[in-house]
């Protein structure tokens, strides 16, 4: 064998060795669900989990969502993020009615909130955040966006979304909420 032929086998026999020890076992269908939140938030629940939630508590929780999208075509991965809560809760035996679930998009989330025909306007794509919104919505969590992010991004508070509401600022939402005993998780 050539030198050059052996060198080239060598190769792909290191790069087929260093593969396969990079992939990860495949779960078994069914290992991830989304139980609540159709198609958003995967979820996996483990055997006997330490730190349940206790399914009589009410649970307040106000996400303060910041980050844009990796890219105009992606769904904001912190609204995912607040899907898997409400499927981990639910999945754990908590009611829907026994959670209280506020979302406040500001900074460079704001375009998230933009209604189908303007997020086509800026990005050429429709929004792909809007049906996971109202999946959101349907299982009682609120949204809203700061009111002073819209014109920081030049938009106008009608280019929202109707399903979301405008709330005076992401900062006085979180703090108001907090006073009130939610627990603030950051995205």
């Amino acid at each position: 064998m050539s030198k050059l032929k052996t060198l080239v086998v060598g190769c792909a026999l290191s790069l087929a060795c260093a593969a396969s020890f990079a992939q990860t076992p495949s779960q078994p269908p069914g290992f991830w669900s989304t139980p609540t939140i159709p198609g958003y938030g995967r979820m996996h629940m483990p055997d006997s989990p330490a730190y349940m939630p206790d399914p009589s508590h009410i649970y307040k929780i106000v996400f303060a969502v910041t980050q844009a999208s990796r890219t105009p075509s992606d769904v904001n991965g912190a609204l995912d993020h607040v899907a898997r809560t409400v499927n981990l809760y639910v999945a754990a035996g908590v009611p829907l009615k026994n959670l209280k679930f506020v979302v406040i998009v500001g900074g460079a989330a704001a375009p998230t909130a933009l209604d189908d025909a303007h997020y086509r306007a800026k990005f050429g794509i429709p929004n792909p955040n809007l049906q996971l919104i109202s999946e959101l919505e349907q299982a009682g969590v609120d949204v809203a966006v700061c009111g002073q992010a819209v014109p920081e991004h030049h938009f106008d508070y009608t280019w929202i979304d109707p399903k979301i509401k405008v709330a005076l600022s992401e900062l006085t939402t979180v703090t108001v909420l907090q006073q009130q005993g939610y627990a603030l998780l950051p995205q």
